[in-house]
């Protein structure tokens, strides 16, 4: 064990990532989040997705100042409902992560396999799946995630939209992210698709699903990495654009972005602390995820060792 260690630590991308305080310090805070919001239940002093637990005495509470009327404090600071911020935040990001996570893996889903079946079969199916992906690269990823989010929701019952409301927001995301996904693939693939190894499984009768995904899928590992730690940001803040624009998730399950639109509406009023905080941790986190993609794109790009 202690020469897989040794190994491990003597690697290029552990040495590279060894050399980089910005790097260990972004993954270090990747890490708090990430842990933080595992164990929400075990960390937060209450549960705010329950409106029994507030009382509206707390309300507007400033960070760290008891409460003329009952004499609690908190952390953070309660909101205009007399939620704790700080029990608000961790729960929300946890929504905001698992929403992000969530989003991506559905994106990798699809545009890997897109990926795959364009660039190994080519001809008229390349062609009609890369026209898919470039009409939907002609719009922002926001505006396609709104048009699907909405088009959803109209479907279902006005009753049952909260209930589903979570489900309707991966599936929006992730519809809006996968075409990078599949143009990188699709050029991976048909570059691999040519040489002799490909060439030798076609000749021993092996079907091409089998080639695409046991031979071919693996050279595309690294470049899907990379995208996919960027696109966890880019998935993270687009939840907290959605949230902010009143699409998203109700304010009954708060993520970052509905707790920074609640707080918007008090920002002035002098209450700063409700749209503060969560605006802090969702730089915090989107920065951090992104200064790890940055590292991945460079540490694995063999042009630049």
């Amino acid at each position: 064990m202690s020469g897989h260690l040794a190994r491990l630590w003597d690697h290029d991308l552990t040495y590279s990532f060894r050399r980089s305080p910005v790097t260990v310090a972004a993954a270090a805070m990747v890490a708090l989040l990430a842990l933080t919001a595992l164990f929400a239940p075990l960390i937060a002093p209450m549960d705010p997705f329950d409106p029994a637990g507030f009382d509206l005495l707390d309300g507007l509470t400033p960070p760290g100042t008891p409460n003329e009327f009952t004499g609690r404090t908190y952390l953070l600071g309660a909101d205009n409902q007399g939620r704790d911020m700080f029990s608000a935040i961790v729960y929300g990001l946890r929504v905001s992560l698992a929403v992000g996570v969530a989003a991506v893996a559905l994106a990798i889903v699809i545009g890997v396999a897109m990926g795959l079946i364009a660039g190994y079969c080519g001809g008229a199916v390349d062609a009609i799946v890369m026209r898919i992906a470039d009409v939907q690269l002609t719009f922002p990823p926001i505006l396609v995630a709104l048009l699907i989010f909405g088009f959803a929701r109209g479907l279902v019952p006005p009753a049952e939209r909260d209930a589903i409301a979570l489900y309707v927001l991966i599936a929006s995301i992730g519809l809006s992210e996968w075409v990078q996904y599949a143009r990188t693939v699709r050029g991976v693939t048909m570059v691999e698709r040519r040489k002799e190894y490909v060439e030798a499984a076609r000749l021993i009768g092996a079907p091409a699903h089998r080639i695409m995904l046991r031979h071919i899928l693996p050279n595309c590992a690294g470049s899907i990495l990379v995208i996919a730690t960027i696109g966890l940001a880019i998935a993270i803040i687009t939840e907290a654009t959605l949230s902010f624009l009143g699409v998203g998730l109700p304010p009954t399950q708060p993520s970052l972005g509905t707790l920074i639109r609640i707080g918007q509406d008090f920002l002035f009023s002098g209450q700063w602390w409700i749209a503060l905080f969560p605006a802090a941790t969702l730089i915090a986190l989107s920065l951090s995820v992104n200064l790890l993609g940055d590292w991945l794109r460079d540490a694995l790009n063999p042009k630049l060792r």
